[in-house]
Protein backbone atom coordinates (compact mmCIF):
# COMPACT_ATOMS: atom_id res chain seq x y z
CA UNK A 1 0.00 0.00 0.00
CA UNK A 2 1.09 3.62 -0.58
CA UNK A 3 1.17 4.35 3.12
CA UNK A 4 4.06 1.92 3.53
CA UNK A 5 6.27 4.43 1.70
CA UNK A 6 5.71 6.87 4.60
CA UNK A 7 7.27 4.49 7.12
CA UNK A 8 10.76 5.20 8.51
CA UNK A 9 13.45 3.53 6.32
CA UNK A 10 14.51 1.07 9.02
CA UNK A 11 10.94 -0.01 9.72
CA UNK A 12 10.19 -0.23 6.01
CA UNK A 13 13.25 -2.43 5.46
CA UNK A 14 12.23 -4.65 8.41
CA UNK A 15 8.69 -5.03 7.09
CA UNK A 16 9.96 -6.15 3.70
CA UNK A 17 12.13 -8.87 5.18
CA UNK A 18 9.33 -10.77 6.94
CA UNK A 19 6.44 -12.57 5.21
CA UNK A 20 3.22 -10.65 4.58
CA UNK A 21 1.24 -12.97 6.86
CA UNK A 22 3.61 -12.39 9.79
CA UNK A 23 3.69 -8.64 9.12
CA UNK A 24 -0.11 -8.48 9.16
CA UNK A 25 -0.17 -10.34 12.48
CA UNK A 26 2.35 -7.85 13.89
CA UNK A 27 0.10 -4.96 12.82
CA UNK A 28 -2.98 -6.52 14.40
CA UNK A 29 -1.16 -7.49 17.63
CA UNK A 30 0.42 -4.02 17.89
CA UNK A 31 -2.93 -2.27 17.54
CA UNK A 32 -4.57 -4.50 20.16
CA UNK A 33 -1.68 -4.29 22.65
CA UNK A 34 -1.25 -0.52 22.30
CA UNK A 35 -5.01 -0.05 22.66
CA UNK A 36 -5.24 -2.22 25.79
CA UNK A 37 -2.15 -0.56 27.30
CA UNK A 38 -3.61 2.91 26.64
CA UNK A 39 -6.91 1.84 28.22
CA UNK A 40 -5.06 0.41 31.23
CA UNK A 41 -3.08 3.63 31.79
CA UNK A 42 -6.15 5.88 31.48
CA UNK A 43 -8.24 3.63 33.75
CA UNK A 44 -5.43 3.39 36.30
CA UNK A 45 -5.03 7.17 36.49
CA UNK A 46 -8.79 7.67 36.85
CA UNK A 47 -9.00 4.98 39.54
CA UNK A 48 -6.14 6.52 41.58
CA UNK A 49 -7.82 9.91 41.49
CA UNK A 50 -11.26 8.44 42.23
CA UNK A 51 -9.93 6.66 45.33
CA UNK A 52 -9.05 10.03 46.86
CA UNK A 53 -12.73 10.84 47.13
CA UNK A 54 -14.30 10.11 50.50
CA UNK A 55 -17.87 10.11 49.19
CA UNK A 56 -19.69 7.08 47.85
CA UNK A 57 -20.14 8.75 44.47
CA UNK A 58 -17.38 9.94 42.13
CA UNK A 59 -17.78 11.03 38.51
CA UNK A 60 -14.43 9.39 37.69
CA UNK A 61 -15.49 6.15 39.36
CA UNK A 62 -18.70 6.24 37.32
CA UNK A 63 -16.67 6.77 34.12
CA UNK A 64 -14.43 3.80 34.95
CA UNK A 65 -17.34 1.49 35.72
CA UNK A 66 -19.47 2.47 32.74
CA UNK A 67 -16.91 3.22 30.02
CA UNK A 68 -14.26 0.65 30.97
CA UNK A 69 -15.64 -2.33 28.99
CA UNK A 70 -16.61 -0.18 25.99
CA UNK A 71 -13.18 1.54 25.82
CA UNK A 72 -11.47 -1.87 25.98
CA UNK A 73 -13.00 -2.61 22.56
CA UNK A 74 -13.07 0.88 21.05
CA UNK A 75 -9.39 1.88 21.39
CA UNK A 76 -7.92 -1.34 19.85
CA UNK A 77 -10.45 -1.18 17.01
CA UNK A 78 -9.70 2.51 16.45
CA UNK A 79 -5.94 1.85 16.28
CA UNK A 80 -6.48 -1.19 14.07
CA UNK A 81 -8.49 1.01 11.72
CA UNK A 82 -5.56 3.46 11.61
CA UNK A 83 -2.94 0.75 11.10
CA UNK A 84 -4.89 -1.34 8.58
CA UNK A 85 -3.47 0.54 5.56
CA UNK A 86 -0.02 -0.74 6.61
CA UNK A 87 -1.12 -4.34 6.11
CA UNK A 88 0.12 -6.18 3.06
CA UNK A 89 -2.62 -8.24 1.47
CA UNK A 90 -4.52 -8.63 -1.75
CA UNK A 91 -7.24 -6.05 -2.36
CA UNK A 92 -9.73 -8.91 -2.61
CA UNK A 93 -9.11 -9.72 1.08
CA UNK A 94 -8.30 -6.25 2.33
CA UNK A 95 -11.67 -4.68 1.46
CA UNK A 96 -13.81 -7.20 3.45
CA UNK A 97 -11.40 -6.87 6.41
CA UNK A 98 -11.54 -3.09 6.26
CA UNK A 99 -15.35 -3.16 6.07
CA UNK A 100 -15.52 -5.53 9.07
CA UNK A 101 -13.27 -3.26 11.14
CA UNK A 102 -15.37 -0.26 10.15
CA UNK A 103 -18.61 -1.98 11.24
CA UNK A 104 -17.11 -3.15 14.55
CA UNK A 105 -15.77 0.34 15.18
CA UNK A 106 -19.23 1.82 14.55
CA UNK A 107 -20.83 -0.65 16.98
CA UNK A 108 -18.13 0.03 19.58
CA UNK A 109 -18.62 3.80 19.27
CA UNK A 110 -22.37 3.34 19.71
CA UNK A 111 -21.62 1.36 22.87
CA UNK A 112 -19.53 4.28 24.13
CA UNK A 113 -22.43 6.67 23.55
CA UNK A 114 -24.90 4.39 25.34
CA UNK A 115 -22.59 4.01 28.34
CA UNK A 116 -21.98 7.78 28.38
CA UNK A 117 -25.72 8.26 28.83
CA UNK A 118 -25.48 5.97 31.84
CA UNK A 119 -22.78 8.22 33.35
CA UNK A 120 -25.09 11.21 33.04
CA UNK A 121 -27.90 9.18 34.65
CA UNK A 122 -25.64 8.21 37.57
CA UNK A 123 -24.78 11.87 38.16
CA UNK A 124 -28.44 12.89 38.15
CA UNK A 125 -29.34 10.01 40.48
CA UNK A 126 -26.63 11.16 42.88
CA UNK A 127 -27.79 14.79 42.71
CA UNK A 128 -31.46 13.91 43.14
CA UNK A 129 -31.37 11.25 45.85
CA UNK A 130 -34.68 9.52 46.64
CA UNK A 131 -33.69 8.79 50.24
CA UNK A 132 -35.57 11.79 51.60
CA UNK A 133 -38.91 12.18 53.31
CA UNK A 134 -40.00 14.94 50.92
CA UNK A 135 -38.62 13.69 47.60
CA UNK A 136 -41.21 15.09 45.19
CA UNK A 137 -38.66 16.96 43.04
CA UNK A 138 -36.34 13.95 42.96
CA UNK A 139 -39.14 11.66 41.78
CA UNK A 140 -40.09 14.14 39.04
CA UNK A 141 -36.54 14.30 37.69
CA UNK A 142 -35.95 10.56 37.89
CA UNK A 143 -39.14 9.77 36.02
CA UNK A 144 -38.14 12.10 33.20
CA UNK A 145 -34.51 10.98 33.04
CA UNK A 146 -35.45 7.30 32.83
CA UNK A 147 -37.77 7.91 29.92
CA UNK A 148 -35.30 10.22 28.14
CA UNK A 149 -32.50 7.67 28.59
CA UNK A 150 -34.59 4.94 26.97
CA UNK A 151 -35.44 7.22 24.03
CA UNK A 152 -31.77 8.20 23.52
CA UNK A 153 -30.58 4.57 23.70
CA UNK A 154 -33.21 3.43 21.19
CA UNK A 155 -32.26 6.32 18.88
CA UNK A 156 -28.54 5.47 19.09
CA UNK A 157 -29.22 1.80 18.31
CA UNK A 158 -31.51 2.70 15.41
CA UNK A 159 -28.98 5.15 13.89
CA UNK A 160 -26.14 2.63 14.32
CA UNK A 161 -28.07 -0.03 12.42
CA UNK A 162 -28.96 2.50 9.73
CA UNK A 163 -25.31 3.63 9.33
CA UNK A 164 -24.10 0.03 9.06
CA UNK A 165 -26.73 -0.89 6.46
CA UNK A 166 -26.19 2.26 4.43
CA UNK A 167 -22.44 1.58 4.31
CA UNK A 168 -23.21 -1.22 1.82
CA UNK A 169 -23.76 -0.10 -1.74
CA UNK A 170 -26.50 -2.67 -2.35
CA UNK A 171 -28.44 -1.42 0.67
CA UNK A 172 -28.29 2.17 -0.59
CA UNK A 173 -29.75 1.09 -3.92
CA UNK A 174 -32.54 -0.85 -2.20
CA UNK A 175 -33.23 2.15 0.04
CA UNK A 176 -33.60 4.44 -2.95
CA UNK A 177 -36.09 2.08 -4.52
CA UNK A 178 -38.08 1.74 -1.31
CA UNK A 179 -38.56 5.49 -0.88
CA UNK A 180 -41.50 5.40 -3.29
CA UNK A 181 -43.33 2.94 -1.04
CA UNK A 182 -42.65 4.69 2.26
CA UNK A 183 -45.95 6.60 2.28
CA UNK A 184 -48.14 3.53 1.77
CA UNK A 185 -45.95 1.45 4.09
CA UNK A 186 -46.17 4.09 6.79
CA UNK A 187 -49.96 4.02 6.68
CA UNK A 188 -50.02 0.22 6.89
CA UNK A 189 -47.54 0.14 9.77
CA UNK A 190 -49.48 2.88 11.53
CA UNK A 191 -52.68 0.84 11.47
CA UNK A 192 -50.88 -2.36 12.48
CA UNK A 193 -48.98 -0.78 15.36
CA UNK A 194 -51.49 1.79 16.58
CA UNK A 195 -51.56 0.27 20.09
CA UNK A 196 -47.76 0.34 20.35
CA UNK A 197 -47.62 3.89 19.03
CA UNK A 198 -50.37 4.85 21.47
CA UNK A 199 -48.32 3.46 24.34
CA UNK A 200 -45.24 5.33 23.11
CA UNK A 201 -47.11 8.63 22.92
CA UNK A 202 -48.65 7.95 26.33
CA UNK A 203 -45.11 7.43 27.63
CA UNK A 204 -44.10 10.87 26.37
CA UNK A 205 -47.16 12.40 28.01
CA UNK A 206 -46.52 10.68 31.34
CA UNK A 207 -42.82 11.61 31.34
CA UNK A 208 -43.52 15.33 31.06
CA UNK A 209 -47.01 15.86 32.53
CA UNK A 210 -46.23 13.28 35.24
CA UNK A 211 -49.53 11.95 36.57
CA UNK A 212 -47.25 9.24 38.01
CA UNK A 213 -43.57 9.21 38.91
CA UNK A 214 -40.98 6.73 40.09
CA UNK A 215 -41.67 5.74 43.74
CA UNK A 216 -45.19 7.24 43.71
CA UNK A 217 -47.72 5.45 45.92
CA UNK A 218 -50.74 4.38 43.85
CA UNK A 219 -53.97 2.49 44.33
CA UNK A 220 -54.73 0.76 41.02
CA UNK A 221 -57.24 -2.01 40.38
CA UNK A 222 -57.80 -2.19 44.14
CA UNK A 223 -54.08 -2.77 44.82
CA UNK A 224 -51.77 -0.52 46.89
CA UNK A 225 -48.18 -0.23 45.73
CA UNK A 226 -45.27 1.91 44.58
CA UNK A 227 -44.20 2.69 41.02
CA UNK A 228 -41.03 0.65 40.57
CA UNK A 229 -40.36 1.13 36.85
CA UNK A 230 -41.72 3.15 33.94
CA UNK A 231 -40.74 1.86 30.48
CA UNK A 232 -41.73 3.00 27.00
CA UNK A 233 -44.72 0.65 26.94
CA UNK A 234 -45.64 -0.47 30.48
CA UNK A 235 -45.48 0.45 34.17
CA UNK A 236 -44.38 -1.90 36.97
CA UNK A 237 -46.18 -1.41 40.29
CA UNK A 238 -44.60 -3.10 43.32
CA UNK A 239 -47.47 -4.27 45.53
CA UNK A 240 -47.12 -4.15 49.31
CA UNK A 241 -46.77 -7.97 49.52
CA UNK A 242 -43.88 -8.02 46.99
CA UNK A 243 -46.05 -8.91 43.99
CA UNK A 244 -45.66 -6.92 40.75
CA UNK A 245 -48.62 -5.46 38.88
CA UNK A 246 -47.78 -4.83 35.21
CA UNK A 247 -49.99 -2.30 33.42
CA UNK A 248 -49.81 -0.83 29.89
CA UNK A 249 -48.61 2.74 30.10
CA UNK A 250 -51.71 4.16 28.40
CA UNK A 251 -53.79 2.76 31.30
CA UNK A 252 -52.73 5.82 33.30
CA UNK A 253 -54.01 8.13 30.57
CA UNK A 254 -57.36 6.43 29.98
CA UNK A 255 -58.50 5.18 33.42
CA UNK A 256 -58.86 6.72 36.89
CA UNK A 257 -56.49 5.74 39.71
CA UNK A 258 -55.40 7.08 43.09
CA UNK A 259 -52.02 8.78 43.52
CA UNK A 260 -51.27 9.29 47.21
CA UNK A 261 -48.00 11.19 46.58
CA UNK A 262 -49.01 13.46 43.69
CA UNK A 263 -47.95 16.71 45.38
CA UNK A 264 -46.52 15.47 48.68
CA UNK A 265 -46.12 12.28 50.69
CA UNK A 266 -48.16 13.65 53.63
CA UNK A 267 -51.37 11.75 54.25
CA UNK A 268 -54.20 11.45 56.78
CA UNK A 269 -55.06 8.12 58.36
CA UNK A 270 -58.35 7.14 59.98
CA UNK A 271 -59.44 4.61 62.58
CA UNK A 272 -63.13 3.87 63.15
CA UNK A 273 -64.38 2.49 66.46
CA UNK A 274 -67.95 1.22 66.90
CA UNK A 275 -68.83 1.42 70.58
CA UNK A 276 -71.86 1.23 72.82
CA UNK A 277 -73.71 4.49 73.48
CA UNK A 278 -72.37 4.57 77.04
CA UNK A 279 -68.71 4.84 76.02
CA UNK A 280 -66.91 7.87 77.54
CA UNK A 281 -65.63 9.75 74.49
CA UNK A 282 -63.52 12.17 76.53
CA UNK A 283 -61.60 9.28 78.09
CA UNK A 284 -60.91 7.82 74.63
CA UNK A 285 -59.78 11.27 73.43
CA UNK A 286 -57.36 11.64 76.34
CA UNK A 287 -55.91 8.15 75.81
CA UNK A 288 -55.55 8.78 72.07
CA UNK A 289 -53.62 12.00 72.67
CA UNK A 290 -51.37 10.23 75.16
CA UNK A 291 -50.65 7.42 72.68
CA UNK A 292 -50.05 9.56 69.62
CA UNK A 293 -47.64 11.95 71.32
CA UNK A 294 -45.46 8.95 72.22
CA UNK A 295 -45.31 7.72 68.61
CA UNK A 296 -42.58 8.76 66.17
CA UNK A 297 -44.93 7.88 63.29
CA UNK A 298 -47.06 10.98 63.89
CA UNK A 299 -45.91 14.13 62.08
CA UNK A 300 -47.60 16.49 64.60
CA UNK A 301 -50.04 18.04 62.12
CA UNK A 302 -53.47 16.50 62.77
CA UNK A 303 -54.98 14.57 65.73
CA UNK A 304 -58.76 14.51 66.08
CA UNK A 305 -61.34 12.31 67.82
CA UNK A 306 -64.97 12.85 66.73
CA UNK A 307 -68.29 11.05 66.97
CA UNK A 308 -69.26 10.96 63.30
CA UNK A 309 -72.44 8.84 63.45
CA UNK A 310 -75.04 7.52 65.88
CA UNK A 311 -76.76 4.28 64.92
CA UNK A 312 -79.38 2.09 66.51
CA UNK A 313 -76.97 -0.12 68.44
CA UNK A 314 -73.58 1.66 68.28
CA UNK A 315 -71.98 5.03 67.84
CA UNK A 316 -69.23 5.62 65.29
CA UNK A 317 -66.06 7.29 66.56
CA UNK A 318 -63.64 8.51 63.89
CA UNK A 319 -60.03 9.01 64.91
CA UNK A 320 -58.07 11.14 62.45
CA UNK A 321 -54.27 11.43 62.46
CA UNK A 322 -51.55 12.59 60.06
CA UNK A 323 -48.28 11.05 58.99
CA UNK A 324 -45.42 11.91 56.67
CA UNK A 325 -45.81 8.84 54.41
CA UNK A 326 -48.50 6.31 53.61
CA UNK A 327 -46.40 3.49 55.10
CA UNK A 328 -46.06 5.38 58.39
CA UNK A 329 -49.78 6.19 58.31
CA UNK A 330 -50.68 2.50 58.03
CA UNK A 331 -48.42 1.55 60.97
CA UNK A 332 -49.75 4.47 63.03
CA UNK A 333 -53.37 3.43 62.42
CA UNK A 334 -52.62 -0.12 63.56
CA UNK A 335 -50.80 1.17 66.66
CA UNK A 336 -53.69 3.46 67.67
CA UNK A 337 -56.38 0.87 66.92
CA UNK A 338 -54.70 -1.90 68.94
CA UNK A 339 -53.96 0.25 71.98
CA UNK A 340 -57.39 1.91 72.12
CA UNK A 341 -59.17 -1.44 71.96
CA UNK A 342 -56.96 -2.71 74.78
CA UNK A 343 -57.65 0.47 76.79
CA UNK A 344 -61.43 0.08 76.40
CA UNK A 345 -61.34 -3.65 77.22
CA UNK A 346 -59.46 -3.01 80.47
CA UNK A 347 -61.21 0.15 81.66
CA UNK A 348 -64.65 0.25 80.04
CA UNK A 349 -65.62 -3.31 79.05
CA UNK A 350 -69.33 -2.47 79.22
CA UNK A 351 -68.80 0.11 76.46
CA UNK A 352 -68.02 -2.54 73.87
CA UNK A 353 -70.82 -3.12 71.34
CA UNK A 354 -73.66 -5.26 72.71
CA UNK A 355 -77.29 -6.07 72.02
CA UNK A 356 -80.06 -5.28 74.57
CA UNK A 357 -83.51 -6.77 75.15
CA UNK A 358 -85.92 -5.03 77.51
CA UNK A 359 -88.86 -6.89 79.15
CA UNK A 360 -91.80 -4.97 80.63
CA UNK A 361 -93.08 -7.80 82.88
CA UNK A 362 -92.13 -11.19 84.20
CA UNK A 363 -94.56 -12.97 81.90
CA UNK A 364 -92.65 -11.89 78.81
CA UNK A 365 -89.33 -12.78 80.44
CA UNK A 366 -90.53 -16.34 81.17
CA UNK A 367 -90.94 -16.92 77.43
CA UNK A 368 -87.17 -16.65 77.03
CA UNK A 369 -86.19 -18.68 80.10
CA UNK A 370 -85.92 -22.39 79.49
CA UNK A 371 -87.07 -24.55 82.47
CA UNK A 372 -84.43 -26.68 84.11
CA UNK A 373 -84.54 -30.36 83.06
CA UNK A 374 -86.07 -32.78 85.60
CA UNK A 375 -83.50 -34.75 87.55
Amino acid sequence: MDIENRLPPDLLEFSQRIPSFAWNLVIIASAILIGLFTKFIITRLFRIYAQRKDTDYSILRSIIVNLGPAVAYFIPLFLLNLFSPLMRMNKLYYQPLDKTIEILLTISFAGLLVRSVRILEDYIYHTYDLNKVDNLKERKVRTQIQFIRKIIVVTIIFLTIAIILLSFESMRKIGTGLLTGVGIGGIIVGFAAQNSLGNLLAGFQIAFTQPIRIDDVLVVEGEWGRVEEITLTYVVLKIWDERRLILPINYFIQKPFQNWTRTSADILGTVFLYMDHTVPVDAIREEFERLIVKSNLWDKRVKVVQVTDVREHVIEIRILMSSSTSSNAFDLRCYIRENLITFIQKNYPNSLPRSRNEFSNLGELEKYIQPAPAS
